[in-house]
């Protein structure tokens, strides 16, 4: 068949076409239609290679962050919907209200690849502000996520008033008489968006903050802060979600002030068992004078007894009229300067130790110092070399801690040295 034949069997079909309207017009439609996708392709295969090629730039490496949210595959995706918009006018026969409906599906479709290019833009602005300094104080995530709601509600709006040929505005009038509903639908939305803001703004919460908080199980870092939600990342590694509202309705503890001062609390005491508390001997304090942090304590200290035994006069040669040092008091004294000495304390930040209230465990002789890190690792390393050589020098002041009898002192005969030999029944002998 040569192509003058080919040509005159067109035109024949052509004209058999313009015999049947309703025919003419799909087949067009149809045409119309391959084309907007074919030409839909292109654009995107065009767009995404341009993008690609400006990402490999150094000065314009945020494109790759709109490349990887697909904000230019959205972009491409409006191309096929806006050639059926402005490609309707050409298909031949088509009624009115086939155009005003097939022009509104179009419309339709390409608000909604709008709304989804601006999402995704919004993704990729979150992803550019997470490399900046600012992200690791402030997170905008929840602003991000409710500017993303708010864009989701107005584009379903704008569509369904475009699908029925409605002007936006008489659907927005009728939210107005569903206020309460949607009051009462979004009622955790609302409350966390404001508790987000004054989180924010306030700046009580940041990512990466060490948070307690008992009653719901959290006592971590927080590794995300949503609209909704707050991730804390416990530290044996599970993960409690907590809702943004009931930080600002409940209580929780941050730890961020305790890791920006550069140092963290000891506080423990060592209970002291209260028989052992005695003034000390005349060769006990000449002996502790050469523990070099006490020679200094010891002198000041005899001097001003010295001083006040002899205002006293005669009264003073009594026992119980003069004042004298204990070994308590010493040993007080000695662990005083055992942490003022110590190159892991902090030197500008209270440091005490004090005695507290008697109880029926002994005396409290209480630590109160700060490490110069907040690492917890080295800061439990620091506190247990504190006590474990404090409790060892102990005897050296004739001083013993607290412990209650246990099953091997039972078992190995310590018992007596505890209660006392007449508290225990004499031994029966045995009849041969």
């Amino acid at each position: 068949m040569d192509i003058k034949q080919l040509w005159v069997n067109l035109q024949d079909l052509w004209g058999a076409l313009d015999q049947h309207p309703l025919l003419h017009s799909s087949l067009a439609l149809m045409l119309l239609l391959v084309i907007a996708l074919v030409l839909g392709r292109v654009s995107r295969y065009l767009i995404l290679h341009a993008a690609k090629l400006l990402g490999r730039q150094p000065a314009l490496h945020w494109v790759n962050d709109l490349r990887q949210n697909k904000v230019f595959h959205r972009l491409a995706q409006m191309t096929p919907s806006l050639i059926i918009q402005f490609g309707l006018h050409l298909v031949p026969e088509l009624s009115k209200t086939s155009m005003i409906f097939l022009g509104n599906v179009a419309l339709a479709f390409t608000i909604l690849f709008m709304v989804l290019s601006l999402s995704a833009l919004l993704s990729a602005l979150l992803d550019v502000y997470a490399r900046t300094e600012h992200a690791r104080t402030r997170s905008i995530k929840g602003y991000v996520q409710l500017t993303k709601m708010v864009l989701y509600v107005f584009g379903a709006i704008i569509i369904v008033a475009t699908l029925i040929d409605r002007s936006p505005l008489l659907l927005l009038s009728g939210l107005g008489a569903m206020s309460a509903v949607i009051l009462l639908v979004y009622k955790d939305t609302l409350l966390s968006f404001v508790a987000s803001v004054q989180l924010t703004s306030n700046d009580m919460l940041r990512v990466g903050d060490w948070i307690e908080m008992p009653q719901v199980g959290a006592d971590g870092d927080v590794v995300d802060i949503t609209l909704h939600t707050v991730k804390v990342q416990n530290f044996d590694k599970t993960i409690v979600s907590i809702p943004t509202w009931r930080l600002m309705s409940e209580s929780f503890k941050n730890w961020r002030g305790m890791q920006q001062s550069g140092g963290r609390r000891i506080k423990r005491s060592l209970f002291i068992d209260a028989s052992g508390v005695r003034f000390l001997h005349d060769e006990e304090e000449q002996h502790l004078t050469q523990v070099r942090l006490l020679t200094d304590y010891i002198s000041r200290k005899q001097a001003e007894l010295k001083a006040w035994n002899e205002a006293q006069g005669n009264v003073a040669a009594m026992s119980a009229n003069r004042r004298r040092m204990t070994n308590l008091g010493t040993f007080r004294a000695y662990a005083l300067a055992y942490l003022k000495s110590h190159p892991e304390i902090q030197p500008n930040m209270t440091c005490m130790v004090r005695q507290m209230q008697t109880t029926a465990q002994g005396i409290p002789l209480e630590i109160y110092c700060f490490t110069r890190t907040t690492a917890w690792a080295d800061y439990e390393r620091i506190q247990g070399d504190i006590f474990d050589y404090l409790l060892a020098v102990m005897p050296e002041f004739g001083l013993n801690l607290y412990q209650q009898p246990s099953g091997t002192d039972l078992r190995s005969g310590l018992l007596p040295a505890v209660l006392g030999a007449s508290h225990l029944p004499e031994p029966q002998k045995q009849v041969v």
